[in-house]
């Protein structure tokens, strides 16, 4: 009579246990020449002036090896406003939040692991508290995947038998749908919490879509914790304020470029990128961020699969969207897609010479079914 065969995952726990080498685990969610021809797809839009025709979706921001780096880069560098910010409050914020999560032992879902520090922060309350949790960071980029989940997981010591990093585009409805079935069979009944933190929801061109798509998978015993950048202006001089505070770093601009220089052989210079601020809806400010043919000559890009792309003079490429969201924005997106406030905290910018209408905001929400003890909204949303 033979043992039972000891499963793989087991064995490859047993192999890395005592290891020092920098070993990480993804399941990949998605084929990756896939991605690419859809960035190349994307990258063939029809010519505008607007930054409305050709573009880098989200994602694609991040995606590859040299997007990842110039985005640590970018997130160290004290003059880019927002995350410096948001480095600074989101402990205060994340300490306002945990009570609400402290009873039930919940699972960690984060949804656009970014650098990690965040997850950091919030990993070593959960795990005090539930150490047999799963962490399962989540990107559409396996590099940053890797990067973002070392930061927590060693700041923490937390156990890599529990850690599921998942690459996949988490903007893709299927992909949601898909995900939510896998964490269900993975955890049971057991409570998941969610994060979308760092103001990513800004950066998709429907938050309301993206938004909806996340809360379909959210079961009543789930949160969604929610971290947004704010604004209680709501004219176009607070829009070209917004969008001069991304101009005013250069590691941004690396950043904000390396899609096109990691994947185009197009000329990037300076003079040829555009920070433009509106107001949307009324109820939002909305920074884009393009590159512009501003020459009186016509241009060619290169692009992966060896083809060729005429940019006519005026013609733009969509590089990054964000956004700061109004209280009422707020209100209504999560109204919209049947979420309730749970718990809000808000804190304006600092070190600022004149009084800024900016701030971050972080939600903790449930979805629909949920058991919550009885609110008031005021009382949520008031700063």
């Amino acid at each position: 009579m033979t043992d039972e065969p000891v499963p793989v995952i087991r064995r490859l726990e047993l192999a890395l246990a005592d290891d020092d080498f920098a070993w990480s685990l993804v399941l990949v969610g998605e084929d990756q020449t896939d991605k690419l021809a859809t960035l190349t797809g994307d990258l063939r839009g029809p010519h505008s002036e607007t930054g409305d025709g050709k573009q880098i979706t989200s994602g694609f921001s991040y995606w590859g090896i040299g997007p990842t780096i110039a985005w640590a880069n970018a997130t160290n560098d004290p003059f880019y406003l927002v995350m410096k910010a948001g480095a600074e409050s989101f402990l205060r914020h994340w300490r306002k939040v945990r009570p609400h999560t402290d009873k039930t032992g919940f699972h960690f879902v984060s949804l656009g692991v970014g650098t990690g520090v965040k997850d950091r922060t919030i990993l070593a309350d959960m795990y005090r508290r539930n150490p047999n949790m799963y962490y399962i960071p989540v990107d559409m980029s396996s590099e940053m995947l890797r990067m973002g989940t070392l930061e927590p997981v060693r700041g923490v010591r937390f156990p890599m038998a529990q850690v599921l990093p998942v690459q996949l585009d988490f903007s893709i409805a299927d992909n949601m749908k898909e995900l939510g079935e896998m964490l269900a069979r993975l955890v049971g009944a057991d409570p998941i919490l969610f994060t979308l933190t760092g103001n990513t929801l800004a950066n998709f061109e429907s938050d309301r879509e993206l938004l909806s798509m996340i809360t379909r998978i959210l079961r009543p015993q789930d949160r969604l914790l929610l971290e947004v950048a704010s604004t209680s202006s709501l004219d176009q001089a607070a829009a070209d304020a917004a969008a001069d505070e991304y101009q005013q770093t250069r590691a941004f601009a690396e950043f904000v470029t390396s899609a096109l220089r990691y994947n185009t052989d197009l000329r990037i210079e300076d003079g040829l990128i555009d920070y433009r601020g509106e107001v949307e809806n009324n109820d939002a400010l909305r920074v884009k961020i393009v590159w512009q043919n501003n020459t009186s000559e016509t241009m060619t890009m290169g692009l992966p699969d060896h083809t060729e792309v005429v940019l006519k003079p005026d013609d733009t490429i969509l590089l990054y969207t964000t956004r700061k969201f109004s209280t009422e924005r707020l209100k209504k997106l999560t109204a919209e897609c049947g979420l309730t406030a749970i718990e809000h905290a808000h804190s304006g910018f600092r070190h600022t010479r004149r009084p800024s209408p900016f701030g971050l905001d972080l939600l903790l929400l449930a979805g629909e079914g949920a058991e919550i003890p009885n609110l008031l909204a005021d009382d949520i949303w008031a700063q």
